[in-house]
């Protein structure tokens, strides 16, 4: 989830109530803080607590992880995909075969965030149905082989 640089968590609750063309009389009615409150906090005079935060955020509408984020209460960070689940999971493989196999996703994945031109990714392949399974022998028990 890569966010907008912003100077501090105010400008970002400034910039989004803005953007939402909600007044910083509304927004604070929403979210159950006071009007000169808010203005300090847009400001940057005050520092909301997690749980303003939170109230801020439903009154704009957007998750209140992104203003957590923001404010440097918790870290952006990317889940671990099933890829990398997957391969250290994997017992028929080494702990060396294991450790290159991610250090070449995890090269990947960061090339991708770069904005590589060439990296574009793609929607991942579609897993087969039942219906169109091939299989070697296409002989029906009726046809006979000679």
């Amino acid at each position: 989830m890569e966010l907008p640089k912003v100077g501090s968590i105010g400008e970002y609750i400034r910039q989004q109530r803005q953007q939402a063309k909600i007044s910083l009389r509304q927004l604070a009615a929403q979210a159950g803080v006071s009007n000169p409150y808010l203005s300090q906090v847009e400001r940057g005079l005050r520092k909301p607590s997690a749980e303003i935060l939170n109230q801020i955020a439903k009154g704009l509408h957007i998750s209140a992880k992104v203003l957590y984020v923001q404010a440097g209460l918790i870290e952006d960070r990317e889940p671990d995909s099933d890829v990398l689940a997957a391969i250290r999971a994997d017992v028929t493989i080494t702990e060396r075969q294991r450790q290159v196999l991610i250090d070449i996703y995890e090269s990947f994945r960061k090339e991708n965030r770069a904005g590589n031109p060439e990296a574009q990714p793609s929607r991942p392949a579609e897993p087969p149905t039942g219906d169109a399974v091939l299989t070697e022998n296409t002989a029906t028990p009726d046809s006979k082989e000679g």
